[in-house]
């Protein structure tokens, strides 16, 4: 189980030319301000359950999944990991050993194969050559590459690449993943492996966190739903439950609905 309580992250970024020049108006130059890129957001996903991230280019997803991944310290609030038996896990290390972590631009050895890959970071884990055999057999079978597995990673097509992205991320047989948009720009066929593979993966009763910002697929894929919108969570709740309260009948509408009803409320605010 993982579980977000209370995040944010703060950064910094310069101010735009048109609101530094407005800014010295009023007895000085502002170069730079902070801004919340996660903004108190809080989910619990259990053992056998698919939650999909949702949300447009910027609203904070993939700043959220490098916090959850321990790539990216929190500003505020925690997250909370527990085994497999139910136990948390403390340890900066033993938590990492529970994650399967795969970002949205992960590169890798163009020159290797992906079971030579894959025996690089076995290695890294500890693993020995005989338990790396047998673990990338098992793993090239579940994602469907035993064809191409000892091929140069710069000869794949893109579905084959990250194909091999995710096989790095199985190598220790992690309790929770966390993908960054794993089909992205992917075909049907490439992405329909790795839509299977998350379903069997949750049948093995492993959770899967993932963004993603096909709608669709996730309004099929997923137990739970996050929406987040300009670092700020707007809805949270199995697919069906969203759908409801927001009067449609399909994701898509019923973000699109969440987000309007955001942006009237600000305007009448600032009409206020």
């Amino acid at each position: 189980m993982i579980e977000a309580k209370n995040l944010r992250k703060e950064f910094i970024r310069p101010v735009k030319k048109d609101e530094a020049k407005t800014s010295s108006l009023f007895g000085g130059k502002k170069t730079k301000e902070s801004f919340f890129a996660v903004n108190n957001i809080s989910f619990k996903a259990q053992k056998g359950e698919i939650l999909g991230i949702l949300g447009p280019n910027g609203a904070g997803k993939t700043t959220l999944l490098r916090m959850l991944g321990g790539l990216m310290t929190p500003s505020e609030g925690e997250v909370i990991i527990t085994d497999s038996d139910g136990n948390p896990v403390t340890d900066p290390t033993s938590k990492k050993k529970c994650l399967g972590y795969l970002s949205n631009n992960t590169a890798l050895y163009a020159r290797l194969s992906p079971r030579e890959t894959f025996y690089l970071f076995g290695e890294l884990y500890g693993m020995s050559r005989e338990e790396c055999k047998v673990r990338s057999d098992e793993v090239f079978e579940l994602l469907n590459m035993q064809d191409f597995c000892d091929q140069r990673i710069e000869k794949l097509s893109t579905g084959q690449r990250q194909r091999a992205s995710i096989s790095r991320c199985l190598i220790h047989n992690p309790q929770i993943y966390i993908f960054d948009e794993p089909t992205l720009g992917l075909d049907i066929l490439a992405s329909e492996t790795i839509i299977n593979f998350m379903k069997e993966e949750k049948k093995k009763g492993k959770t899967v966190l993932y963004s993603t910002h096909y709608m669709e697929e996730a309004q099929y894929l997923c137990d739970h739903i996050l929406m987040i919108y300009e670092g700020r969570q707007i809805a949270y709740g199995t697919p069906e439950f969203i759908m409801q309260l927001t009067d449609t009948n399909n994701l898509r509408d019923a973000f699109k609905t969440l987000i309007r009803d955001i942006t009237d409320y600000s305007e009448k605010e600032g009409e206020a």
